[in-house]
């Protein structure tokens, strides 16, 4: 599980790929469970709330550009 404060850190650069590579992960983990492959069960879940985390950080630094752009 990734932590809030770890994607922070990664900076604003290298979320959209973070997101991209969670989000391939996310369509292989649903194709194995369709196949009947699935190992880790729990890992579907933990993706998914990392692609949760990855969009919100997003949205937060997005939305104070914005806020800091519009004090200037």
């Amino acid at each position: 599980m990734t932590k809030p404060a770890d994607i922070r850190t990664k900076g604003a650069d290298n979320l959209p790929t973070m997101l991209l590579d969670l989000r391939k992960e996310q369509f292989n983990l649903r194709f194995q469970r369709a196949t009947g492959q699935t190992e880790g069960v729990g890992r579907v879940r933990q993706v998914r709330r990392d692609i949760a985390r990855v969009k919100t950080i997003m949205s937060e630094q997005k939305r104070s550009a914005a806020a800091s752009s519009a004090k200037s």
